[in-house]
């Protein structure tokens, strides 16, 4: 009897980057400033709603081939997603503008070439994907941008996925703005939230999906045709706690007030932290994320361990957390593999931690710059 095969879109899709730097991080003394989860726990109000869901009310415990663009960083599941659903990615990448000397690089100059969007757009394009703020760059999309994607996105009848987890994660005044609320675009977003990254509880799996009815019947079949658990005793804390803030919204009781004030001051402790070293950190706008260029250590040490065809961040990544103690993601991962070459001297990092973990990165840090020199 002849061995089945899988079917040939999922080839490739076996490797994990999550499994092997986590792993590598375990095998030393590592602060680990890789992975996206907050390191504290949740508010209050919202391990109280947990608790009285899980105590409360005893019924909540039974029981085509089509193009999509996909905006470069992305967030590594969407292209897998993509091809496993048997649609195809097609990819187009944010580009830095030069900064002067010295100074120092913003998520905001990270933008998308007009001309080179339009171009990716055919008859066959069915939909595209958005992530606003950007995991790993942080950057929040302005109201020109959104302009931009919603204008092409009606001219071809495409429908846009917008992934706006850390939409209360904004930092220095920003506002982040949905591209379901611009003119038009409401029949044809389905916009995607996170209580993970709402209420700091990334272990609760709770998200949502807001969207027109006529887009929403179909995803409701699909889920109940998919999925047989549902964290029900989560889903009524996330609710309970959106009551509560509610109540507070926009005032300095409000949780969406306390916490992205509190991650800005994270991100630029950290920001400041890793210059020490001569990393050179872009400024987040928002997310849980800063990345760091490391163009000048890949000048001064081309040649670390590693297979020749492995992206130099990859390779940097796994010298940092042996030698450094640190922890972060190779940026290259988020991107896809003809544009990897281009974008593998950055790597990604996660500010979203308490505070005896920043001081432990800034004794890495400071150990670092002593090896360093004058």
């Amino acid at each position: 009897m002849s061995k089945r095969l899988p079917a040939r879109r999922l080839d490739g899709l076996e490797y994990n980057p999550w499994v092997e730097f986590i792993d590598l991080s375990k095998e030393y003394e590592t602060v680990n400033l890789g992975q996206g989860f907050p390191n504290f726990p949740p508010p209050d109000f919202a391990v109280e709603a947990f608790q009285q869901a899980v105590s409360g009310d005893f019924m909540l415990n039974q029981y085509t081939m089509a193009f999509v663009i996909i905006i470069e960083p992305f967030f590594d599941c969407y292209e897998p997603m993509t091809l496993m659903a048997g649609g195809r990615p097609v990819f187009v990448s944010l580009k830095p503008s030069p900064t002067q000397d010295g100074e120092l690089d913003s998520s905001s100059n990270w933008r998308l070439d007009p001309t080179e969007l339009a171009s990716k757009f055919t008859s066959r394009t069915k939909a595209l994907v958005l992530n606003t703020p950007n995991n790993p760059l942080g950057k929040v999309f302005s109201k020109a941008e959104l302009e931009l994607v919603a204008r092409l996105c009606q001219q071809h009848d495409v429908l846009c996925i917008a992934d706006e987890v850390y939409q209360w994660l904004v930092y220095d005044g920003l506002q982040h703005i949905s591209i379901a609320s611009l003119p038009g675009m409401w029949a044809r977003t389905l916009t995607i939230g996170s209580a993970g990254k709402t209420f700091s509880a990334t272990g609760w799996k709770v998200g949502w999906v807001l969207g027109p009815d006529h887009i929403m019947r179909h995803l409701r079949t699909v889920h109940q045709n998919s999925i047989f658990h549902c964290p029900t005793q989560s889903q009524v804390a996330v609710a309970k706690s959106f009551e509560r803030e509610q109540l507070h919204m926009g005032q300095p009781s409000s949780y969406f007030v306390q916490l992205p004030k509190a991650m800005q001051r994270n991100r630029d402790h950290m920001t400041h932290s890793l210059q020490s070293v001569g990393l050179k950190p872009v400024l987040s706008q928002g997310s849980y994320f800063l990345i760091a260029d490391i163009s000048d250590f890949k000048s001064k040490m081309p040649d670390l361990p590693g297979a020749a065809e492995e992206p130099y961040d990859r390779r940097f990544v796994k010298w940092m957390i042996k030698n450094k103690g640190l922890v972060a993601i190779p940026v290259s991962i988020f991107y896809s593999v003809p544009h990897q070459k281009d974008f593998d001297h950055y790597i990604r990092f996660c500010f979203v931690k308490d505070e005896a973990t920043l001081q432990a990165m800034d004794k890495k840090l400071q150990k670092w710059k002593a090896e360093l020199g004058p």
